[in-house]
C-alpha cells in the first residue's frame, strides 16, 4: 500500500529499532496494550504475540482492513479506524488498564 501523506503516514520496517521498541514496551501475557498508527502492523503482530489483548487505532481504512484479514489477528486484535486524536480512550479501558504504544508521526501530534 503506498504511503498516504495526508495521513502523515511513516512504516517503520527496521528489525533492530522494532525489536528494541519491544524489548522496552516489554508486554507481558497480561497486558492490554492500545497502538496508535499501527500501519502495516510493524509492531503490532509482535506486541500481539506477548500481550493477552491488542487494540489499534488506525485511520487510514484500507491498512485497517488489512490487518483485520491477516491471519496473525486471531482473537486478540481488535482495529479501530478513526483519528486517534479524537478517540475515547476511556471507553477502550473497559473496567481496566492499558498500555498506550503511539506510533504517531510526532509532527501531527
Amino acid at each position: 500500500m503506498p504511503v498516504r501523506k495526508r495521513f502523515g503516514q511513516h512504516f517503520l520496517h527496521d528489525r533492530n529499532v522494532i525489536r528494541r521498541i519491544i524489548e522496552a514496551i516489554a508486554p507481558s501475557a497480561s497486558d492490554r496494550i492500545v497502538e496508535i498508527g499501527p500501519g502495516r502492523g510493524a509492531l503490532t503482530w509482535d506486541l500481539l504475540q506477548r500481550a493477552q489483548a491488542l487494540d489499534v487505532i488506525e485511520i487510514d481504512r484500507d491498512l485497517a482492513q488489512s490487518l483485520r484479514e491477516d491471519p496473525r489477528a486471531g482473537q486478540g486484535l481488535r482495529v479501530h479506524v478513526q483519528d486517534a486524536l479524537n478517540t475515547d480512550f476511556d471507553r477502550l479501558r473497559s473496567g481496566g488498564s492499558y498500555n498506550l504504544c503511539p506510533t504517531l508521526n510526532p509532527t501531527k501530534i
